[in-house]
């Protein structure tokens, strides 16, 4: 019944405005909020933080009712051992936790719950930022009508595209950010002369300012690649003057190496050779050991047996 008074209501409202704009020629302008919440990066931000909390709370009602299954399964398998009080003791126990997990769902996704009231809170400040600025825009452009095609209060039989005005909404929601973000009094000049613009003019400077931004973009791209090939082959040129040190000094131990070990078999060779010159000096015995105190010792036993004879 509603829904029916409701469309009457619309379709006379709507009647009426034609032959208005008939008869005096009344202009009328929509726009699409849905449309520009979609294309204000706070709002994204912002939106995206809630469903990760969404998503949050769905886990936990997830993992609560996981639980309160589980325990109604452990019910199950050990009531016969059970006392009837200890029984009525655990079902209590799982009343608790129903009623629990209700009020968390109530509380979460309720029509009062905080996905609710989060969620005004985000679109409350772009609307009214939307309702100024199309009030502004109403006033300027002489519009006698201006909806909104996403609300459900008032739906729009046809809806001529020349009349939606979203973009320029849009683009005043933009040159605010960007005036709270101009420091220099050039850069609040550049603004406002963007702004006398209408919005195909806006629409093709926007064009070619992207088109130069992209220009600028592949020529540090060209930029960054050609420095980073630069230091590649620097890098491999390091490598390389690297390894090649590392082979001559490499190379220079191994010869020091063979020059010590040259060296110390010279000294072996003359240390012998004196050694054997001695041996030879001495009658061919050892100048010193073992045998040489035997052979001391034999020769004056036979001194002593001669003295004794």
């Amino acid at each position: 019944m509603k829904t029916k008074k409701l469309l009457f209501f619309t379709l006379t409202f709507f009647s009426f405005v034609l032959i208005a704009q008939a008869q005096r020629g009344v202009r009328i302008g929509y726009i699409d909020m849905e449309y520009i919440l979609e294309n204000v990066p706070e709002y994204q931000e912002a939106s995206t933080q809630l469903e990760g909390k969404v998503q949050r709370w769905k886990q936990d009602i997830e993992r609560k009712n996981k639980a309160i299954d589980q325990m109604k399964l452990n019910l199950s398998n050990e009531r016969v051992l059970l006392t009837k009080e200890l029984i009525e003791e655990r079902e209590e126990e799982i009343k608790i936790e129903e009623d629990a997990l209700i009020k968390y769902q109530q509380d979460r996704f309720g029509p009062n719950g905080d996905l609710f009231i989060q969620r005004r809170q985000l679109v409350q400040p772009i609307q009214d930022q939307v309702f100024n600025i199309v009030q502004e825009i109403a006033e300027n452009k002489k519009y006698d009508f201006i909806f909104d095609r996403a609300d459900d209060g008032v739906t729009m039989l046809f809806a001529a595209e020349r009349n939606d005005i979203s973009d320029q909404v849009l683009r005043s929601i933009n040159r605010a950010a960007k005036r709270k973000e101009a420091t220099t009094r050039k850069e609040k000049r550049e603004i406002e002369a963007r702004d006398a613009l209408s919005l195909e003019e806006d629409k093709e400077v926007t064009a070619r300012e992207e088109a130069i931004e992209a220009k600028q973009e592949e020529r540090e791209k060209a930029v960054e690649d050609k420095k980073n090939a630069r230091e590649a082959l620097m890098a491999e040129r390091a490598r390389v003057r690297d390894s090649i040190k590392a082979a001559k000094k490499a190379e220079f131990e191994a010869r020091r190496q063979r020059l010590l070990e040259e060296r110390k078999r010279r000294q072996d060779s003359i240390l012998e050779a004196r050694k054997k010159k001695q041996e030879e000096r001495n009658g061919g015995a050892p100048p010193s050991g073992e045998e040489g105190e035997g052979e001391n010792e034999e020769e004056g036993g036979n001194e002593e047996g001669g003295n004794n004879n």
